[in-house]
This record gives C-alpha cells, structure tokens and sequence, in this order.
C-alpha cells in the first residue's frame, strides 16, 4: 500500500481536507470555503487544486498516495453516483469519474454521504472504536443516520440508507417539514426542531433561545426545558427502535452539535429506547461521537483501507 490518503469532506459552508498516513496516523488537516456558484462547479476543482498545493509543499507525488475518500452531503451510491446535492446545488452524477478527469494521478477514489463517512470514522478512531458494526445519528440543524456494518459503509440501492431524519414518527402533524413531509423525526429531535417545540409552548421565552440555552437550562432542572428534551427523547428513541429491529447495529452513536449536551439529552434517549425496544436488541449499547468535525475526514480514508 502506498504511504499516503486524502479524505474530503464536502460540506455545504466549508470542504474539510486530511492528509493521513495509510496506518491512520493524521498528518495535517486543513478547509476551506465551499464555493457553490454555477451549480457548485467549482467545488471539486477547488478541493483538488487545494490537495496539488498541500502535496507540493511537502515533495508529495501521486505516485505516493493511495487514494482519495470522500464524503459529500447527499445520497451516494456504491458506485460513486450523486443523486442530487440540495446544499451543493448538484444534481445527478458519477464523482469518480469527474474527479478522475480533473486529476488523472488519482488511482482510487471512493466516495459515500458524509454521515455514512463519519460513522465509519467513528468506529476507526473515534466513539464506536473496537466494533464492526454502528449507527451514526448526527443531531444538528437537521439530523442525520450513518449506517456500517461489517465495517463497511451501507450506502442503499438509491443511496438513502441511514435516513432517519424523514422518518415519519407523528402522522398527525399538521406542519409541513422542509422535505414536504408531515412529522418527520427531524421536526422534533434535531436542534431546529427542539427550538420549534419550544416555541409551542412558550412563546415569548424562546424568542431569543438557542438549542444549547434549552439543553443548559434542563440541566439546571428548568421544568419546561427538561419535558422538551423527554419529549425530543422519546421521539428519538421510539425511532431508534425501529433501526435496530431492521439492522440490529452493535452500538449507537450520537453526534452532532446537540450531542455536546452529553448525558443530559443521552440518557432521555436511552431511557425510552429501552422502553420501547424488542427484548432481543434492548440492551444495544449507546456513546457519544469523540471526533467531533473531524470523522468525516478519518472515514473517508478509512473507506480506502
């Protein structure tokens, strides 16, 4: 194997780029802006010029480097193929074979969703390390599922596996979700969601909350702020319940930025994940995320190795 990888994590503000030693060992990482003009026309051109610079500082031939990995937010097929990027303003193609044109020195590059990239790079180096199978729940503005098994990423026939997000857990909602569905997981557990509820039921008190005033002020025991993570919990964990009964993971990840509120949102979500669950998978094991922006990148080496 030849000494050195790139990961790529494309987000829709920023592209975060590492440079790794094939054993796994990070030697630099660095972003910058994602540029989304054009269609997004410049995104590759831009991550790759970047590499070129980081590879000539350092003597670096492509001759020298495995491969690349990449993470990009959207549904990705096994074979690379994007089926639309709203935040890169992509519609559908296949990466490799574009990122091939623009830099012919590349031998390998592989390609998943950046959820799926950084569960794997959870169970590399992070939260999950030591397990061969996770599902990764990153619970920010929206919230996403990243699905490993076997240690290999399960990427779906259309690429949407590990969308819980858009799972509908509440028919009877009668306020539309940013996909056009109705009750969908994201509009009660992620932290847009959480400030949504919050609003509900107290109005003026949530005009100027964040997600992390909600959770700081649950664990002061503030009574409205600790029934609007019970009820983020139970919905959560309800959910949760279901993915175990289709894949049965060994462990359960949370990331994202609402996961920094630690065991305060973590044990709601146990709590009624062990409520609801078949006796069989009752006990899977649940940790919070340990690379914080970082697994994207270390997931989409390790999808090389």
């Amino acid at each position: 194997m030849k000494p050195y990888a790139f990961g790529i994590d494309i987000g829709g503000t920023a592209i975060k780029l590492g440079l790794f030693q094939t054993d796994g060992t990070m030697l630099e990482k660095w972003q910058l802006p994602t540029r989304t003009e054009e269609n997004g026309a410049y995104v590759l051109p831009d991550a790759l010029e970047s590499i070129r610079a980081v590879m000539a500082r350092r003597s670096i031939l492509w001759d020298d480097v495995e491969g690349a990995g990449m993470g990009v937010p959207g549904p990705v097929n096994d074979e690379g193929t994007v089926f639309r990027c709203v935040n890169l303003d992509w519609d559908v193609f296949n990466i490799p074979e574009v990122v091939q044109k623009l830099e012919p020195g590349i031998s390998r590059i592989h390609v998943s969703n950046d959820v799926n990239a950084a569960a794997l790079g959870e169970l590399w180096k992070g939260g999950a390390q030591g397990r061969k199978s996770a599902f990764l729940v990153t619970l920010g503005t929206g919230i996403g599922g990243g699905l490993v098994l076997n240690s290999r990423i399960v990427n779906g026939i259309n690429g949407g596996a590990g969308e819980i997000g858009h799972f509908c857990v509440d028919p009877s909602e009668l306020e539309q979700c940013s996909c056009g569905g109705y009750g969908c997981l994201e509009q009660y557990a992620s932290a847009r969601g959480l400030l949504r509820c919050a609003r509900k039921v107290s109005p003026d008190a949530s005009k100027n909350m964040s997600a992390k005033t909600v959770c700081d002020m649950a664990r002061r025991g503030d009574p409205i702020a600790v029934n609007l993570l019970d009820q983020l919990g139970r919905k959560l964990g309800w959910a949760l319940t279901a993915v175990a009964g289709s894949i049965d993971p060994e462990v359960f990840v949370i990331g994202g930025g609402l996961s920094h509120a630690g065991d305060v949102l973590l044990s709601k979500i146990e709590y009624y994940y062990r409520k609801y669950a078949f006796h069989a998978f009752r006990d899977t094991e649940f940790v919070l995320a340990e690379l914080g922006n970082d697994a994207g990148i270390y997931g989409c080496v390790k999808m090389l190795l």
